[in-house]
């Protein structure tokens, strides 16, 4: 049986808001009998823009993730859910039933990814329906796909075979979750190291008769304990940075080589860093 998957690449991510905006204009005042009722205007983000930040003035990044309900395989919410309120279609969608879920507010506190979102005017929990409608009537792709610029989303019809094959090949990795549970979400990220991660970063620069030269081809290395964890080289403006690092790293040696010459640095690790210019 082919089911449904999504595959979101955050690295592909520039925080344009679209798939927020184009899911409230398919949702907001729109009722879909059998899928959804309306999703409020304020309030509700079914499609949620998280953010993180790292480093330090000048060499600072942001990056993007978008997160929705991962229409989970074995979804806590269904656990609480009465009188059939929530079903898991052959497909792998779950949908809210949003005659049969008025009154239970626990649907929404069930679910360890806060993907559920409680109507007041409705009493009714709500979230986002993998836009079922659409597919049901002939959509090949989702909307959020649809008005992605970058193409951040990928929607998948497949196999749950097929689909453990793809996330080996890409790497793909779900949510964790806030209680450390593992309810076998069919969300999947791909190039989530650039959200979760950090950076060293800094600049490097030559003496030359007093006047200070960036230092273009340098190559620099980062090491713990002997062990290389990431290596860049070094701009047209001086500039490098070694990404991919676990948070809260601890001590590590950065160090710089560059025609014969060399220089190391000690720094500690918890967030993302610049270190500054080193001259060699």
């Amino acid at each position: 049986m082919s089911k449904w998957n999504m595959i979101v690449d955050v690295q592909k991510c520039n925080n344009c808001y679209n798939c927020f905006v184009g899911t409230k204009d398919e949702y907001v005042d729109n009722e879909f009998k059998g899928y959804t009722a309306p999703q409020p205007l304020h309030g509700h983000e079914w499609v949620d823009m998280k953010r993180a930040e790292g480093g330090q003035y000048p060499m600072v990044e942001a990056q993007f993730r978008p997160e929705m309900c991962n229409h989970c395989d074995d979804a806590p919410c269904m656990k609480v859910a009465k009188n059939g309120a929530i079903k898991k279609r052959a497909d792998g969608i779950v949908i809210i039933d949003p005659i049969k879920s008025k009154g239970q507010k626990e649907i929404v506190d069930a679910c360890p990814y806060n993907a559920v979102f409680w109507n007041e005017e409705l009493e009714i929990p709500q979230a986002w329906p993998f836009d079922a409608h659409l597919l049901d009537s002939g959509w090949e792709k989702t909307k959020l796909e649809t008005v992605c610029p970058t193409d951040v989303f990928r929607s998948l019809k497949v196999s749950d075979q097929e689909m453990a094959k793809i996330v080996k090949e890409e790497g793909l990795k779900p949510r964790e979750t806030s209680d450390g549970s593992n309810p076998k979400p069919r969300v999947y990220y791909k190039n989530d190291f650039v959200f979760t991660s950090v950076f060293v970063g800094g600049s490097v620069a030559s003496q030359n008769d007093g006047i200070e030269d960036c230092v273009q081809g340098a190559a620099v290395s980062l090491f713990q304990d002997g062990k290389e964890l990431g290596r860049a080289e070094t701009d047209a403006f001086g500039d490098f940075k070694i990404t991919n690092l676990s948070k809260g790293l601890g001590k590590v040696t950065v160090k710089i080589d560059h025609n014969s010459k060399n220089q190391s640095v000690d720094v500690e690790v918890d967030e993302s860093l610049y270190i500054g210019c080193i001259t060699i």
